[in-house]
């Protein structure tokens, strides 16, 4: 395949990626996104190995094909909804692993041997190496925190920060050092110096700011793939990792806004290091405000003689898997003529849009799905607001209290409903370490459980009301 053809192909992959990203905004039309990305990608695939200078190896590089392709479908089916974050988590920090190796291979097979590597090609070889093994390492602690295999709590020890700061200047001096004496193996030591400096560098941050994180090292994943595509003179390349780069950062500093937090304070502050103090199945706050508990027959009561219910999922409802219940639950009230809708904070659960994806795998209608700006103003408005394992996004402290450190962050206005029902398991705080006002509210009524089967009571209750 000639070069100019080649191109043109190139063009058609970048034009379906920019296509991507803009069906991608939208939850109605991401579905199509994703095949116009996924199309893309096969062509600059199918393109590249037609390349003529790709005229050994091809066995090896079909044996690698068919493994990824496997791995791929089947993690993809078999994966649940409930654990997508880790899934996102282990494909970045795969992308970004794949980019650094690359650097490395590309060093090793054609400049290891050369005298003067050029600055152009050092700096990018040592970019890419440095974040990709930054973004691979930390997606992998990202995930381990994610699957539970580590504390979701902040991880630190005195001195981490400096220790980190150290760390990386290091990994970036011995670098500069391996293009200048064009050594291959102390590219690797820095390589390896970068992945520890990716681990130390994700273990102090907390569960609750996972979100942010793996939107940042998606940007790192990104910016990995734009200098490989400078290591390899690949336009193609570096336009895609531009891309993921951009959308990466952009989605980062929404997180931030939407926590009312600096990107620094979420990487540097250790959120949620506060030990959270066991509760009861009934307690009291902190003040000695009474916590009223309720049942499942009464508030099947307060929903099916509701006009208006406002349902607001959260990470609670990810783990008990409870969204074909809540479905299920909506369905009846519904058929009783109540207007249900679902409050959707842009940082609950554990990445973006992850109550978006559990609630579209439970078939709820894209147009029931409110994001905050938007249903807030409708909380006075209704009766029953359905808080089903949200936490610090519904607290009113971040409104309320000055000292606590959630303030200042945007809330579901849940407070302002008429009624508040919370499904909680017991009287614990969330990932923010501090109680929830809510729950002292004298309108909230909590129905301790399982989420999961609370709501199944609920719709026991409600088909007998």
């Amino acid at each position: 395949m000639s070069q100019n053809t080649a191109n043109l192909f190139y063009l058609i992959t970048i034009a379906a990626f920019i296509l991507a990203l803009r069906f991608l905004s939208s939850p109605r039309q991401a579905r199509l996104g994703n095949q116009i990305g996924a199309a893309g990608m096969l062509v600059a695939v199918v393109v590249t190995l037609l390349q003529d200078e790709i005229v050994t190896g091809w066995w090896f590089m079909a044996i690698g094909i068919a493994i990824g392709t496997v791995v791929g479908v089947v993690g993809a089916r078999r994966v649940k909804m409930t654990a997508m974050p880790q899934m996102v988590a282990l494909f970045n920090g795969v992308g970004g692993g794949a980019a650094a190796l690359i650097s490395v291979v590309e060093f090793h097979g054609v400049w290891a041997n050369v005298g003067d590597v050029g600055a152009e090609r050092a700096i990018s070889t040592v970019f890419s190496a440095l974040v990709g093994s930054i973004s691979f390492a930390g997606s992998m602690i990202a995930f381990a925190k994610l699957q539970e295999l580590l504390s979701g709590r902040p991880i630190t020890y005195p001195g981490q920060q400096v220790g980190n700061a150290v760390l990386f200047v290091g990994a970036v001096a011995v670098g500069a050092t391996a293009m200048a004496t064009v050594s291959f193996w102390l590219l690797v030591l820095m390589v390896a110096l970068a992945a520890l400096f990716g681990v130390l560098f994700v273990l102090p941050i907390g569960g609750a700011d996972m979100p942010v994180v793996i939107s940042l090292l998606n940007a790192f994943t990104g910016l990995a793939a734009a200098a490989t595509g400078f290591v390899l003179h690949s336009n193609v390349l570096i336009v895609s990792g531009m891309l993921v780069g951009a959308s990466g950062t952009l989605l980062t500093m929404l997180m931030g806004r939407a926590m009312n937090r600096s990107i620094a304070n979420v990487l540097f502050g250790a959120f949620g290091k506060v030990v959270a103090v066991p509760g009861g199945a009934v307690a009291a706050g902190a003040d000695g405000a009474s916590v009223r508990s309720t049942t499942a027959d009464d508030v099947a009561v307060m929903l099916a003689y509701a006009q208006r219910v406002v349902v607001v999922p959260g990470y609670g409802l990810a783990v008990a898997q409870a969204q074909h219940e809540v479905r299920q639950l909506a369905d009846l009230l519904e058929g009783k003529g109540v207007d249900v809708r679902y409050a959707i904070h842009p940082v609950a659960g554990r990445m973006p849009g992850h109550m978006n994806v559990l609630l579209a795998e439970a078939n709820v209608p894209y147009d029931q799905l409110k994001e905050m700006d938007e249903i807030n103003p409708d909380f006075p408005q209704t009766d029953v607001a359905l808080v089903v394992g949200a936490n610090d996004v519904t607290n009113p402290a971040a409104r309320n209290t000055p000292g606590s450190p959630i303030y200042g962050m945007p809330i579901l206005d849940v407070d302002r409903a008429r009624q508040i029902v919370v499904l909680k398991r017991s009287m614990n705080p969330g990932f923010a370490g501090i109680d929830n006002e809510l729950y002292t509210d004298p309108k909230t009524a909590m129905l301790f459980g399982d989420a999961k089967d609370s709501i199944s009571k609920l719709i026991q209750a409600v088909k007998t009301v």
